[in-house]
């Protein structure tokens, strides 16, 4: 999945491309939507709510494009007659503004909405990170509501606070020497974890390549993720990594097993 930056960046594309033009184009090209046409709409703006866009378009009626971009998913803009850089089976949505091009590849959903069933979409999610409306003291709430729940799914459930991934839960994880399957309940300051959260993506939302170290340079950007087998930056232990999560939707998981030791049965 991508993390709630990713999405915060593809949400700032599209503004760039479409907002405040009018759609002179519109092709869907998924089949519950393969009739529908927004051609003529102003596109509003687009807004990131955790790992969701939501792009308001106003036509004769108010309506939502909520895309989702799951784990291959990616949103690009284009000139007229540039070359695509993914493949053109793989587009999903392809909306035109005069010599503005947007084209949703390999979206995991697409879903037109009238603008009041927008909650329908997102009303379950937790606090947003990146949010307008970040709520701290919410978001540590729904935390602390499930003391017994291991921190690396409590962090990755959306419900809880949204827009954090499996790069940022090993990276929280490490930064606060904390194994990944410590209980909530038993995180000495669990909202100083929030706030670092929050710290992490929103220091990260404007940049190209993401850091949770500092350093811009390669192998250098982050602290355990996808650096199994690798030597610990802090301490040179080699670090570890375990597929965790019920069948299907195992999830690895990146650790030091020296900074941040297993929790006591």
């Amino acid at each position: 999945m991508p993390e709630g930056d990713t999405v915060y960046r593809a949400a700032r594309l599209l503004d760039r491309t479409l907002k405040g033009h009018e759609l002179t184009a519109c092709d869907f090209r998924v089949p519950q939507l393969a009739t529908a046409d927004l051609t003529g709409g102003r596109v509003l703006g687009t807004w990131s709510r955790g790992k969701h866009l939501l792009t308001r378009i106003d036509t004769t009626s108010a309506w939502t494009l909520h895309t989702h971009l799951k784990m291959e998913g990616a949103w690009q803009s284009y000139l007229p007659g540039q070359r695509w850089r993914r493949p053109a089976h793989t587009a999903r949505v392809v909306l035109t503004a005069g010599d503005r091009i947007a084209v949703g590849f390999s979206l995991g959903i697409v879903d037109l909405l009238p603008r009041e069933l927008e909650p329908q979409a997102v009303g379950h999610l937790g606090p947003d990170l990146l949010g307008a409306d970040w709520d701290e003291d919410e978001a540590l709430r729904r935390l602390q509501a499930v003391p017994d729940q291991p921190l690396s799914e409590a962090l990755l459930d959306q419900t809880r606070l949204a827009g954090i991934g499996n790069m940022y839960m090993a990276e929280l994880c490490f930064v606060h020497g904390l194994h990944p399957e410590t209980r909530v309940g038993e995180v000495p300051d669990l909202r100083r974890l929030v706030r670092r959260a929050h710290q992490m993506l929103d220091l990260n939302k404007e940049r190209a390549q993401q850091t949770t170290t500092g350093d811009l340079r390669q192998g250098r950007r982050l602290w355990v993720y996808r650096r199994d087998k690798q030597a610990c930056l802090r301490c040179g232990t080699p670090i570890s990594v375990a597929m965790r999560g019920e069948a299907g939707r195992e999830r690895a998981s990146y650790w030091c097993p020296s900074c941040q030791p297993a929790p006591t049965p």
